[in-house]
């Protein structure tokens, strides 16, 4: 399964490695460097490399490049989720998943690694499970680790290993029952641009007077990146909430195996696609 994982600064600098069969060469990079190179966009790099002994998968989230190197031919889909399941841990235990929180986090890091991959194959990915295996970093934590010279790692298995749910702790009862549904629908709008006023039209179908949404935004350049001479490619999206342009609307909602009456109540969300503005 996965062998290794390196992880990419924006520099094109290798600023943390993961080995878990066995230990491969960072030159194995090389060839998604070249990839990175070709590439117009940093996100258009290709998620598969193929090299003459290794596949290399990546992600790019957060201006990180998570790099994965296989060995044998696996399902690309199963490793990049599992690389997305890393971004979400580091991102639920340090607040953020920046170089810098890495860095500073860097033997919960490792801990967390271990635990999520067994001999290259994904063990404990569910956040709940994590937490009581490795505890999250506090001041108070590191202060006492200092002092004594003990570890994140937890004494005990965790109890949701013993649940049917794997991300519900056993024994858990709340004083509210209630069952949310997210009913999220993508559409696919037109808009028009006028250079003149700088307006944004979009066309996304009907939507209430009432509640009318508004598109806002910022762009940022890379860190240290000259202006560019031309007029640049944005990536945007937009959601509305509480809104189905489409009209779909759920009729009815039941329950099936429980004996209390549950509180039903529907979410609703419109999500647009990724679009290419280019101004």
């Amino acid at each position: 399964m996965i062998h290794s994982l390196f992880l990419v600064n924006s520099s094109g600098d290798i600023f943390l490695e993961k080995h878990w069969k066995s230990v491969v060469s960072r030159s194995v990079c090389d060839y998604f460097f070249e990839a990175q190179e070709r590439a117009s966009e940093p996100e258009n790099v290709p998620p598969v490399i193929p090299t003459p002994h290794h596949y290399l998968i990546s992600v790019l989230r957060h201006r990180i490049y998570f790099v994965a190197v296989i060995q044998s031919e696996v399902p690309p889909l199963f490793v990049i989720e599992f690389l997305h399941r890393v971004v979400d841990t580091f991102q639920d235990y340090f607040g953020v998943c920046t170089e810098a929180a890495i860095k500073d986090n860097v033997v919960v890091v490792y801990e967390l690694l271990e635990e999520m991959l067994d001999n290259g194959f994904p063990l404990a990915t569910e956040s709940n499970i994590l937490k009581e295996l490795i505890k999250p970093p506090t001041i108070l934590r590191t202060v006492v680790n200092t002092i004594t010279g003990s570890t994140n790692v937890g004494e005990q298995l965790p109890t949701g290993q013993l649940s049917v749910v794997p991300w519900r702790r056993t024994g858990v009862k709340y004083t509210n029952n209630e069952a949310y549904f997210d009913v999220v629908e993508e559409i696919d709008g037109t808009y028009t641009f006028d250079p003149v006023t700088k307006l944004l039209s979009w066309d996304v179908g009907k939507i209430n007077p009432q509640k009318l949404p508004s598109l806002k935004g910022s762009m940022s350049l890379q860190a240290g990146a000259s202006k560019p001479d031309e007029n640049p490619t944005i990536n945007i999206q937009f959601k509305i909430q509480q809104s189905a342009l489409s009209g779909l609307k759920v009729n009815r909602l039941d329950m099936y195996g429980e004996k209390y009456k549950p509180f039903k109540g529907i979410k609703y969300m419109t999500k647009a696609g990724k679009f290419q503005v280019r101004t």
